[in-house]
């Protein structure tokens, strides 16, 4: 699938600053699940910017600002074709050692009953990460899904049809909160895991920046897994920067740190 991104991030910063720092995670990698077709980064200062590839193996930038004044935007836009992989991934070139994913961080500490009863199990794997990724959406909650569809009987024996009741809105943790039990519990069972960032295609329209993880399999190599949606990525995601969690793949980074505002736009163009 061809997929057209638009992305924008504006940021404004304290009246009297001379000088700031953008750390940007905002280029995607070409790989099994994906190629970059165009990619482009515009902002005041990027073409003075350092490129370099991080510990992780992503691409960022660092660009310096001096004397900033009012609002600094940032326009991302591309078009990526991505491939369905059933969420595998593989072992891309130039990564570090997955032991690398085993370290825990404070926003990926996992209760241990969560993952506990997986430690002598005798299940693949593969298997053992599917169930830690029900058990995180057991945990924390899933989107409500409608009613099905009912035919019933009138008493003149004609047919109506309804449609069910609309789910009643509950809030749900971000989709980062899911990613990060996950990769919790994973590291606690010593498997690698990873917190991914980017972007998501949702029935045609744009979902935005969106998170998920991905574990490692000795036979298949990394897999990727959204347990706030319980599925492996498909062909509407897009990979753009991988990290120990979301402290450490920020798709932007500013110092000094400031809210940042964004919006993105997603497009399937075939």
């Amino acid at each position: 699938m061809r997929i057209a991104i638009d992305h924008k991030l504006s940021v404004t910063l304290p009246a009297g600053t001379s000088q700031a720092v953008f750390h940007l995670l905002l280029t995607p990698p070409s790989g099994p699940m994906q190629t970059v077709d165009s990619w482009s980064v515009e902002m005041p200062g990027i073409g003075n910017a350092g490129r370099f590839s991080d510990g992780f193996g992503n691409t960022a930038h660092l660009v310096n600002q001096a004397k900033v004044e009012g609002e600094i935007v940032i326009q991302v836009s591309g078009e990526v074709t991505t491939r369905d992989t059933h969420g595998v991934l593989g072992r891309p070139p130039g990564e570090p050692v997955p032991a690398l994913y085993r370290r825990v961080t404070a926003l990926t500490k996992a209760p241990v009953p969560l993952y506990a009863k997986y430690r002598n199990a005798k299940e693949s794997r593969l298997d053992v990460l599917h169930a830690l990724m029900a058990r995180v959406g057991e945990t924390l909650g899933l989107p409500e899904e409608p009613e099905e569809t009912s035919t019933q009987m009138q008493a003149d024996g004609g047919q109506t049809q309804s449609q069910g009741e609309a789910p009643t809105e509950t809030a749900l943790p971000p989709a980062s909160d899911y990613a990060h039990l996950f990769i919790g519990a994973a590291r606690g069972l010593d498997i690698p895991a990873r917190f991914v960032t980017g972007y998501r295609l949702v029935d045609g329209a744009a979902d935005g920046l969106h998170s998920w993880a991905e574990a490692f399999d000795e036979g298949l190599g990394w897999i990727g897994f959204d347990p706030s949606l319980q599925v492996c990525p498909t062909e509407n995601y897009v990979r753009l920067a991988v990290g120990l969690d979301a402290e450490m793949a920020p798709a932007l980074r500013t110092v000094p740190v400031v809210e940042i505002t964004q919006a993105a736009k997603v497009v399937a163009l075939d």
